[in-house]
């Protein structure tokens, strides 16, 4: 493992709830609460998945490419050319990591809207 692989191991791993596996198609696996961020194969490639909307965004805006082995897959294939690449591969597993975070969250502005204390007047 070189050094790029090392350096994004790192600070993803570093992120509250994070754990870190080896992946089965070898390299390493970021999950938390055992929902899969992405992984990283070696200092060269990143897959992570994301629902279609945000794949495609990805893709558009050139931040990533179709998965390498699954294009038409809601996943996505981040590939890293040298140190430059680091922080934007790093910046799409935290896109997925706050994403994932969220799911589950209560986000009912209504809830906020009834408990306000103009709503108690």
């Amino acid at each position: 493992m070189g050094a790029i692989a090392r350096t994004i191991i790192e600070e993803v791993s570093s992120w509250p709830g994070v754990e870190s596996h080896p992946h089965r198609f070898g390299g390493v696996e970021f999950t938390i609460d055992h929902r899969e961020i992405g992984h990283l194969h070696g200092d060269r490639l990143a897959d992570l998945p994301f629902p279609t909307r945000i794949r495609d965004e990805l893709i558009a805006s050139g931040r990533a490419r179709p998965h390498h082995v699954l294009p038409e897959s809601g996943w996505v294939s981040r590939w890293i050319r040298g140190p430059d690449d680091v922080r934007e591969t790093i910046a799409l597993f935290r896109m997925n990591y706050e994403r994932l975070v969220g799911i589950g969250k209560s986000h009912n502005p209504q809830s906020t809207i009834r408990n306000s204390p103009s709503s108690q007047r």
